[in-house]
C-alpha cells in the first residue's frame, strides 16, 4: 500500500513537473462527451508515458462516475512484465468544462489537479485519446485490449496533427486469458 502512495505522488509530480515552461497551442476536444457512456473500462494501447508508467503492461484505466459527478479512476498495470506486480493508482477527475465533459482535472495528491483532454471518441465510444496542452504524455486507448491496425494508424495520425512527436509513443503490451 505504501508503494502505491509513492507511485501516485511521483506520478502526480511528473505529471505537474515544468508547468511554466513555453505555452502550447490550445488542444481542441470533442463537441461532447456523454459521461455515462465514456465511464467504464479503457485498455491503454499506446501512450507517451509518465516515467511511473514508462514500463506497463496490460494497462487499464477505469472510470466510474460517483453521486457528486466525480470520476473515479482506477489506473492499473503490471510495471515492467506480464509475470510482474500489479501497480494501482486511484486519482478523482473533476469535470472542468460542464458544457462539453471533455476536459478533467485528474487529482492525484490534493489540491492539485492534473489537465485530461478528452480530444477524440469514436461514435459508438470504442476508442478515445486522452491528450495534454504540454504535449508531455497522451493515452491512445480502446475499449478491447487490441485494435485493428488501421484503426491505430488513424488514431496514432491523429495524435501527431495535435503535436506530439509520435517516435515517443509506445504500444503497450496486452495480453489477457481468452474469453470462454
Amino acid at each position: 500500500m505504501r508503494l502505491g502512495i509513492v507511485l501516485n505522488l511521483l506520478f502526480a509530480t511528473l505529471l505537474l513537473g515544468g508547468c511554466a515552461t513555453h505555452p502550447q497551442q490550445p488542444l481542441e476536444t470533442v463537441d461532447h462527451i456523454d459521461l455515462e457512456r465514456y465511464m467504464g473500462d479503457w485498455y491503454v494501447i499506446a501512450h507517451i508515458p509518465a516515467f511511473i508508467e514508462a514500463n506497463a503492461y496490460n494497462a487499464v484505466e477505469s472510470y466510474h462516475l460517483d453521486e457528486g459527478g466525480r470520476i473515479q479512476t482506477t489506473y492499473t498495470f503490471l510495471d515492467g512484465g506480464f509475470d510482474e506486480e500489479m501497480e494501482i493508482m486511484q486519482p478523482v477527475g473533476t469535470v472542468k468544462n460542464t458544457d462539453t465533459n471533455a476536459e478533467w482535472g485528474m487529482q492525484f495528491i490534493w489540491p492539485i489537479q492534473a489537465e485530461y483532454l478528452i480530444t477524440y471518441v469514436d461514435d459508438d465510444y470504442r476508442t478515445t485519446i486522452v491528450s495534454r496542452s504540454r504535449r508531455d504524455y497522451v493515452w491512445i486507448m480502446a475499449r478491447s485490449p487490441e485494435i485493428p491496425d488501421e484503426k491505430y494508424e488513424k488514431l496514432v495520425r491523429i495524435v501527431e496533427r495535435q503535436g506530439y512527436d509520435i517516435s515517443e509513443l509506445r504500444k503497450v503490451p496486452q495480453r489477457w486469458p481468452a474469453k470462454q
